[in-house]
């Protein structure tokens, strides 16, 4: 009987592996002040400091009915720095995607299954720009700005700098180390609530607005029109840059220190 239930535990759990894996590995030097983008379309995209200069990115292509040997990993070095893509096969070929720095990107996955997992690792003064459609994106104290934007998915994200973000099926966190950021800061989101953190003495002015849920400050607010619950406009300290809070179902929080 024992042996009997170690038979069916045993095919359930390859039933719920995946029948395909592949690796893939770059790294290379990156000099500060360029940029360092990562394009998924299914899977999730995570980033950290790196220890030297070096910029390093791994990805594990995973599936269970597809062939990940048909995705491919590209990678474009540009004057701006270098930019790596999941590409997956597209039937038509007007929307064959492209990886070159600043193209429409357009995740198509043409029932193809394969997950691509990114680890990346950010060398100090280099942005990370973390682009993807279905998973997560997760920056954890990364050493300089980044800009990440998902569709289904939640953003984490914790670092030296400042970072934009936007998604429409996920929660956004974010935890600022400056905030002596140019014009407006947005954070974005439909579905999902917005938690962000600022040192303590932020200065800025903010707009943020929710449909379903409330809007909360840790910093005083100098508001300017009349106070809303789930809407507010005002100064935070001397005001200046600009900070976009938006979302239609969550609550957004403003913090100061660690989110």
């Amino acid at each position: 009987m024992r042996s009997s239930a170690f038979v069916f535990l045993a095919l359930s759990l390859a039933a719920r592996s995946p029948l395909a894996a592949q690796d893939f590995r770059w790294h290379a030097p990156l000099a500060s002040g360029k940029t360092l983008e990562v394009r998924g379309i299914n899977g999730t995209i995570h980033a950290t400091r790196a220890s030297g200069d070096e910029a390093k990115v791994t990805a594990s292509k995973l599936a269970r009915r597809g062939d990940p040997s048909v995705v491919e990993i590209k990678v474009i070095e540009h004057s701006n720095g270098v930019t790596i893509c999941a590409l997956y096969p597209s039937r038509r070929a007007a929307r064959q995607q492209s990886c070159e720095e600043g193209s429409n990107f357009q995740g198509e996955m043409e029932e193809n299954d394969t997950e691509v997992e990114f680890e990346v690792r950010v060398p100090a003064g280099v942005r990370f720009v973390g682009a993807n459609v279905n998973g997560d994106i997760e920056g954890e104290e990364l050493p300089g700005d980044a800009i990440l934007t998902t569709v289904n998915g939640g953003i984490e994200v914790t670092g030296a700098g400042t970072a934009m973000a936007s998604t429409v099926n996920g929660s956004i966190k974010a935890r600022m180390g400056r905030a002596d950021w140019t014009g407006t800061l947005r954070l974005t989101t439909v579905n999902g609530g917005i938690k962000v953190a600022f040192p303590a003495q932020a200065a800025f002015t903010v707009e943020a607005s929710t449909v379903n849920g409330s809007v909360e400050s840790d910093f005083p607010i100098t508001v300017q029109g009349k106070m809303r619950p789930n809407s507010l406009r005002g100064t935070v300290g001397d005001g200046g840059r600009g900070l976009d809070l938006t979302t239609v179902n969550g609550s957004i929080e403003i913090v100061k220190g660690s989110s």
